[in-house]
């Protein structure tokens, strides 16, 4: 395929931007919204093997049952058997191994918030039944506005789904340095094998590299089966140790040992970030007491010792004062304590949050609850923030799908608004003269209950409004830009012609659009206007001395 293919009437495509061991990337565009897309094909030697088929077919159908924030969404399937593709959410962004790369490493409170929305999208996959099985930093990209996204499906294992429900018993699946032991040997993988590769890739974060390292795969593999690895606090000292006991936990050699799903994983992560621990040091006298050269008088060493305890007691009173004015400001002047958001409407939450001196963000999901309702709070109850911290809401957009609403006859503010509530996307295809108020919908694609993934779009046509272009030729400026005010458009260009004669000046020479055409309203108009020109004095002459 090359760039400029069109397939099937619609995606465009623009440029490669990827390619792996089984399949090739571009960027497309969507002829149908204007929007970029992915396009995956299933690179061309492959297309007759029936295993990397299988495989292909297996990450749509993974995709398929998927529709998460955090997660690569499946837009389209192609419908080609001889040139399979899929058609996936475009992330313009970087992996977070290009990221890892650039930075070293990465600092514990990002690693661990970047830790968590892997787990999220983790928890929903796991929820519909699919473990991903080759979580990496290559397979989790970081958009250009700092999304997290989790990708590639492609030898994900759907339990329960016929026969390749146990295929890892009979090979290895994954990648070496991220996958668990029981992949390492070839056994059948369940959700505390995603949780290791997650502890593996959080891990690398912290520290900027792998915890198993060898000259060969097998080399690394036996490690992931055999060996602990190096504590994370050995290479970085900086890294608390109740974030290294999330890691170690979650790289326990036996699956039954480590976090068994992956929000309790991300309710450890975020308990150790709350709570670091930081381990005690030792306290360091504030004098070092030195050996005597000469004997001072009793009198004496009374006297310097009664002066250096004023002098001490002073300074740690001004100390304790000024420590005390510190914490005061803190904790009283500059503090706030999360409020409680759960099962509150997204309008209620985002005013209880501002009210108590937080920046609320909305992060939305689907979820059996009704949507709209508040469903996950990012800071819980009563725990206390520094007053313009941001707070992340997670507001329920409803069931994975949803029915599409009446728009018909709603405003196009309105009608975004309640689609955007119920997770879905709305697309405006056309604006036309209407005799309907401008910003009405007139049409809507699909119909009125049809049941759409979250993130479906919605296509309308809106109208335009409708306008009559009065006649202003010959009318006075003033004049004519009132009526064009009344009919309700906007003068946004005049042109002045310059004319000798003075009738004619200030009064308006042509219009476009002409003089009774129909248009939409408050379209734009242009006037040409006859002007007088400026007449310069010349300058009088000096009369000679």
């Amino acid at each position: 395929m090359n760039p400029g293919t069109v397939l099937e009437d619609r995606y465009e495509l623009v440029e490669q931007i990827g390619q792996g061991g089984m399949a090739i990337v571009y960027r497309a565009r969507d002829r149908r919204t204007g929007h970029f897309v992915a396009v995956k094909y299933l690179r061309p030697e492959f297309r007759d093997n029936p295993e990397f088929l299988e495989r292909f077919r297996r990450e749509a159908l993974a995709a398929s049952k998927m529709s998460h924030h955090n997660i690569v969404n499946l837009l389209d399937v192609g419908s080609d058997p001889e040139n399979p593709y899929i058609v996936i959410e475009y992330v313009n962004g970087k992996t977070l191994k290009d990221i890892i790369r650039e930075q070293q490493r990465i600092q514990p409170e990002l690693a661990g918030q970047i830790a968590i929305r892997i787990l999220s999208a983790l928890q929903h996959a796991h929820a519909a039944h699919i473990i991903h099985r080759d979580i990496k930093p290559q397979n989790v990209l970081v958009d250009q506005y700092g999304y997290i996204k989790v990708s590639d499906f492609g030898i994900a294992r759907m339990i329960g789904h016929g026969p390749h429900e146990h295929d890892g018993e009979q090979s290895v699946m994954g990648t070496v340095h991220y996958f668990s032991p029981e992949q390492a040997t070839g056994s059948v993988t369940s959700v505390a094998s995603d949780l290791y590769s997650v502890g593996v890739v959080l891990y690398e974060m912290l520290t900027g590299e792998v915890p198993f390292q060898g000259q060969s795969d097998e080399i690394i593999a036996l490690q992931h089966m055999q060996v602990r690895p190096k504590p994370p606090r050995s290479i970085v000292p900086e890294i608390s140790p109740s974030l290294e006991a999330v890691v170690l936990k979650a790289l326990e050699k036996e699956p039954a040992n480590r976090f068994q799903t992956a929000l309790e994983m991300a309710q450890a992560i975020k308990l150790a970030l709350q709570n670091p621990e930081r381990e005690n040091t030792a306290d360091i006298p504030l004098i070092q007491p030195e050996t005597a050269k000469k004997r001072t008088s009793p009198a004496r060493r009374r006297w310097i010792w009664g002066s250096t305890l004023v002098v001490i007691t002073s300074v740690l009173v001004l100390i304790g004062l000024t420590l005390g004015t510190i914490t005061l400001y803190h904790k009283i002047v500059n503090t706030t304590r999360a409020p409680y958001l759960l099962g509150e409407t997204e309008q209620d939450a985002m005013r209880l949050a501002r009210q108590a001196g937080l920046v609320p963000e909305i992060v939305r999901q689907s979820s059996a609850e009704p949507a709209g309702t508040v469903i996950l709070q990012s800071h819980d109850f009563d725990y206390r923030m520094r007053r313009g911290s941001v707070i992340l809401i997670t507001v329920s957009t409803g069931p994975l799908q949803q029915e599409v609403p009446k728009l018909l006859g709603m405003t196009e503010e309105a009608a975004r608004e309640e689609i955007t509530r119920r997770g879905l996307t709305l697309l405006v295809t056309e604006r036309i003269i209407h005799t309907q108020e401008a910003g009405t919908i007139l049409t809507q694609e699909p119909d009125e209950g049809t049941k759409l993934e979250y993130g479906g779009i919605v296509q309308v046509v809106v109208s335009g409004g409708r306008a009559v272009v009065p006649d202003v030729k010959g009318k006075r400026r003033d004049e004519a830009l009132t009526l064009m005010r009344n009919a309700g458009l906007n003068v946004n260009q005049i042109d002045e012609i310059d004319v000798s004669d003075a009738t004619l000046d200030n009064r308006v020479a042509d219009q476009l659009p002409a003089a009774n055409s129909v248009v939409m309203a408050h379209s734009d108009v242009t006037l040409a206007i006859y002007m007088l020109p400026l007449i310069t004095p010349e300058p009088s002459a000096t009369p000679a001395p």
